[in-house]
């Protein structure tokens, strides 16, 4: 959405009902710049900050269930105090002091909103008539790889509906994360078992990003000497485009084959310049190439040093055989249509799986088996130094995150139904679609099937005796059903899970003239079985797990067991510095189960999904004005997907002017390993620039190396406030270095948190930027994603920004610019949108600065009753850093060498009841802290006093003291405690578990002990152990 297109859309915006007086009852509503009559700059004094905590309730047109109050930790008396520790009487004093005046703007954000926002069951109404406008009761039969499901109610209410499980981070700290780490072994265990392959990881963004690794995969094994890669007609349109976007920076040919025309395509994969190939199985049209053709395909792939990659389905490869039986290398898809809704078009978790040879190469996350300090099994992320940020610019991927929350849903859709089950439905599927098949194919019909064989999916030839069009008006008119135009003549449709008899019925009406339709689905009639000779004959999903759980009761059972086992922000805070764990409101979360929202296909027609086109268009607009600026694409999911987004578009623009050979990317020593590797993937040279030893950035550093690559400078990437949490006031001097030397900035909105209706990415001179919705915006973190980064940029990169090959982008203009798109669905990850729509909304413009005040007053509250205790990293009376933005780093380096660790400090924090703060990042040696917005004052005194204690315990062990011993023992699980080898120990029981009282009443227990590292990795296993392996451990 462009900027200039706000002002004439908030004037014709409505809030329909009883909310249309609310909305315009004020003249703050006017959004235009020059009829804003409101403050022109943002208020964020205490008497402000009360006003917006609690409304008054003589005000009877404001609501008293009022967002803020719920959002925001301290309460106002709270903040007096956290001011008063720090020596300041009021919090504009407090904000004036933090930021410098360079940097502080106060725009007034233009939200599409009342001042003091909605408030929470205004917010429900709202969206319930947003949602209402969806055509969420049409039948969708699109297909193209995403598919009706049932989402079992017991997984929707306790583990997708459940804070436990979405409020949950990446399981870095496995101790207090083996309930999902479970689950997600188990999802692997799926992957390998469906796949056929020994290693899955545990999940990735999506089928066209999964796609996109396999061929970066197949490029470096090359050592990026095979520069062809060869993709079959045949898959899915979405995968081709963002194959197309991910080749180019690296050159690589896209070579498209018919897959049916076998001589014709082994000649083009005997070229020995070709790296990879990738078929679809079954295809985007229904059809299943023959094991006989795959393994040709395979071999003459591998007699080349090549590698075979298939994108699948999941539910199909419950019959069909797997593709690791004719030689694939690299299996990949989506896990969509085991329970996880449409969504128009995510979040849903891909699959990929891998050849033994390739476990130390294949991208994203695997979770492991390892033991613990006492010797049991215990799981967690295994091989971590492969993960692409680690490596830097070094790195062959960006990937950094995946779908957690959805994988699990999968996972347990299939612990749930059983691999029976699981077969019942895919057999209930293929039989239907025969049924429908063999009506199409008889006399009675005047169309014929284009693909011979199938599971799911028919393509239909109208043999010119109808139109594509009259087929799909008929199908919505008289059925309520979608199906999918492939041409003018040519249409095609897949049953999935929700398909009933009457949808069958009415689909023979739609295709054959037959008078009587139920004779093609007599119940006398032999139902279709699975051909055999495609058909798989192995067992699949022997584990228990997958055999145990399918009552309800037990399901239920099983799933409080899981989230029992991980700490998640339902126990305590979570302070992970640059994560941003805050509240996701009940509020937010409550439409993404909503079937108005959760049933709409990303290909269905524009005019059947209003609801989410406007929900989109007004989110769009109001992150323009909070960034500062002119257009949005919500396409990226995730936050590295975002940047490698943005540098695109940057190269784009580029390239546009004839700069094509401007390829120098200046990134900070202090970035966050995504920034270097996404520059890595949009084939860009990573220049680095130094720090000051007070953690800022090196200007003169920055201008030199500016002024040696102008030629060739590209882009800069910032980070703002920086990796090391602090408002640097050169950054704008550093934005007009680059400038003035051809580049263009792009600032990393990981700590967006520190800025909203303060500054903004805009007001400072960048030209792009992306939001970590999931930090910001509160979506949650849901153990390891779902996340949306969408990419902010200026009005000269709006032609540039990503378009969508099947369907046009409702909020953009397209242009001939545009790059290809990014991910598989048009607006990345929509089905969790609303939850940032809906924060945005109920704060209100009144509100949301004061999520980035308060979050800096938690911060620098706690850091001014540590920094007695602790020193703090770049903080100090004497430098001119005398405050942390949102967040700083507590510097335990000193004690290492006296035997004491950063870990040892984070794995005891666990006995504690808190999850530690992020662990040697940015540097080495050091936790840092971000405690957000959404937490008290209280917690953040317990967090703050267990510290203390724990800087007690580590003057113990440097004393020689035994008690000291504690640290590195930490965590204690339960079993720990019970056992009989306390003499040695120098501690007690009670000084291990109960080390303050507040435990006493409110006890987290890691699960198990700490974790053998180097044994997980040297003894590498991904998938469920069976008994006897479990047994042998325990021996």
């Amino acid at each position: 959405m462009l900027r200039s297109q706000v002002s004439s859309v908030l004037r014709k915006a409505s809030f329909p009902g009883r909310l249309s007086r609310r909305v315009f009852r004020q003249t703050q509503l006017l959004h235009t710049t020059r009829a804003y009559c409101g403050p022109q700059v943002a208020i964020v004094n205490s008497l402000q900050y009360e006003k917006i905590y609690r409304p008054d309730p003589k005000m009877l047109d404001r609501p008293l269930d009022s967002f803020a109050r719920r959002h925001l930790g301290p309460s106002p008396k709270n903040v007096a105090y956290m001011l008063k520790t720090m020596g300041y009487e009021d919090l504009d004093g407090f904000v004036n002091s933090l930021v410098p005046p360079d940097i502080l703007k106060k725009r007034p954000l233009l939200l599409e909103a009342p001042a003091e926002g909605f408030g929470e069951q205004e917010m429900l109404e709202h969206m319930e008539q947003i949602a209402n406008k969806n055509k969420y009761k049409v039948k969708n039969l699109i297909g193209k790889g995403y598919y009706g499901t049932i989402l079992p109610p017991v997984i929707q209410r306790n583990l997708l509906e459940s804070p436990e499980w979405y409020t949950s981070y990446t399981p870095y700290q496995p101790e207090i994360s083996q309930g999902r780490l479970e689950s997600l072994l188990n999802f692997q265990t799926v992957i390998s078992d469906l796949t056929g392959l020994p290693v899955a990881n545990a999940s990735l963004l999506d089928e066209g990003t999964a796609a996109g690794e396999a061929m970066l995969l197949s490029y470096n094994l090359s050592r990026r000497k095979k520069t062809k890669y060869v993709i079959d007609s045949r898959v899915h349109p979405q995968t081709k485009s963002v194959l197309l976007t991910r080749a180019h920076p690296f050159d690589i040919e896209l070579i498209e084959i018919d897959t049916s025309h076998v001589e014709n395509a082994l000649e083009v994969l005997k070229d020995p310049k070709v790296a990879g190939c990738l078929v679809q199985y079954p295809a985007t049209d229904g059809s299943i190439l023959s094991g006989e053709v795959l393994s040709s395909f395979a071999e003459v792939l591998h007699a080349n040093k090549g590698l075979f990659s298939v994108a699948s389905d999941l539910m199909a490869l419950t019959l069909l055989k797997p593709p690791a039986d004719f030689g694939a290398d690299i299996v990949l898809g989506s896990s969509q249509r085991f329970g996880v809704p449409m969504g128009f078009g995510g979040p849903h978790a891909a699959f990929f799986s891998v050849v033994e040879k390739l476990n130390r190469k294949i991208p994203g996350r695997i979770v492991g088996v390892s033991k613990d300090r006492l010797n049991k099994p215990a799981l967690r992320l295994a091989l971590q130094t492969r993960e692409q940020h680690i490596k830097r610019d070094k790195a062959t991927s960006n990937i950094c995150t995946a779908q957690a929350l959805l994988a699990n849903v999968a996972a347990n859709y299939c612990v749930y139904h059983g691999p029976e089950g699981l077969k019942d439905i895919a057999e209930r599927i293929y039989g239907m679609t025969t049924i429908l098949a063999n009506a199409i194919q008889s006399k009675f019909s005047k169309f014929s099937i284009s693909n011979k064989n199938w599971f799911d999916t028919l393509t239909i030839d109208l043999n010119g005796n109808s139109s594509s069009k009259a087929i799909l008006n008929k199908a919505l008119e008289k059925y309520n059903m979608n199906l999918f135009a492939v041409d003018e003549n040519i249409v095609s449709l897949s049953l999935d899970e929700t398909t009933t008899r009457e949808d069958l019925v009415n689909l023979v009406k739609i295709f054959t003239d037959s008078s009587d339709v139920t004779k093609f689905i007599s119940e006398g009639n032999e139902f279709p079985v699975f051909p055999k000779q495609y058909a798989r004959f192995d067992k699949i999903l022997t584990d228990p797990v997958f055999n145990t759980h399918h009552s309800e009761t037990a399901m239920l059972r099983y799933l409080h067991r899981l989230q029992s086992r991980d700490l998640s922000l339902a126990n305590s805070m979570i302070p992970l510095g640059s994560c941003t764990m805050k509240l996701n409101s009940t509020v937010e979360m409550m439409p993404i189960t909503w079937p108005q929202f959760g049933n709409i296909h990303p290909f269905q027609p524009v005019d059947q999904v209003e609801g989410y086109k406007e929900l989109l268009s007004s989110l769009e607009r109001d992150l323009c004005t909070i960034t500062g600026f002119d257009g949005i694409s919500l396409q990226p999911n995730s936050g590295a997907q975002g940047e490698y987004t943005g540098l695109r578009v940057i190269r784009s623009y580029l390239e546009s002017k004839g700069e094509s050979h401007r390829d120098v990317c200046l990134i900070p020593v202090s970035a966050h390993g995504t920034n270097p590797a996404s520059a890595a993937m949009c084939g860009m040279k990573v220049v680095p620039v130094n720090c000051l030893t007070d953690g800022s950035l090196d200007l003169s550093d920055l201008k030199l190396q500016a002024d040696k690559y102008k030629d060739n400078l590209a882009a800069v990437m910032i980070t703002y406030p920086s990796t090391y949490g602090l408002f640097e006031p050169g950054i704008q001097n550093a934005f007009k270095v680059i400038h003035e030397n051809g580049g263009q900035v792009y600032l990393d909105g990981a700590n967006m948190n520190a800025q909203v209706g303060l500054t903004s990415p805009g007001d400072l001179g960048a030209d792009v930027c992306h939001l970590n919705l999931h930090k910001t915006f509160s979506i949650p973190h849901g153990g390891g994603g779902p996340a949306g980064a969408p990419i902010g940029v200026k009005s000269h990169l709006i032609p540039h920004l990503p378009k969508h090959d099947v369907v046009d982008i409702v909020t953009a203009v397209k242009s001939e610019y545009s790059i290809d798109s990014v991910g598989s669905a048009p607006y990345g990850n929509p089905l969790v949108l609303p939850i940032s729509y809906a924060y945005i909304k109920m704060m209100g413009r009144e509100g949301l600065p004061f999520s980035s005040v308060i979050a800096m007053l938690n911060a620098n509250y706690m850091m001014t009753r540590l920094k007695n205790h602790y020193n703090i990293l770049f903080i100090s009376q004497e430098s001119k850093n005398r405050h942390c933005a949102h967040e700083f780093i507590i510097d335990l380096r000193e004690y290492k060498k006296k035997g004491v660790e950063a870990i040892d400090v984070a794995k005891r924090l666990q006995d504690y009841g808190f999850h530690a703060p992020t662990l040697a990042f940015p540097v080495p040696g050091t936790l840092m802290v971000e405690p957000t917005e959404s937490e008290n004052l209280e917690e953040l005194d317990r967090f703050v006093d267990s510290m203390i204690a724990i800087k007690g315990e580590i003057e113990a062990f440097i004393a020689g003291e035994p008690k000291g011993q504690v640290l590195k023992n930490a965590p204690h699980s339960l079993e720990d405690l019970v056992s009989e080898d306390w003499s040695a120990r120098g501690y007690t029981r009670e000084e291990a578990a109960f080390p303050l009282a507040f435990l006493k009443n409110n006890k987290f227990w890691p699960p198990v002990a700490r974790l053998d590292d180097a044994y997980g990795d040297m003894n590498l296993m991904c998938t469920c152990p069976s008994v006897l392996e479990v047994a042998n451990d325990d021996a």
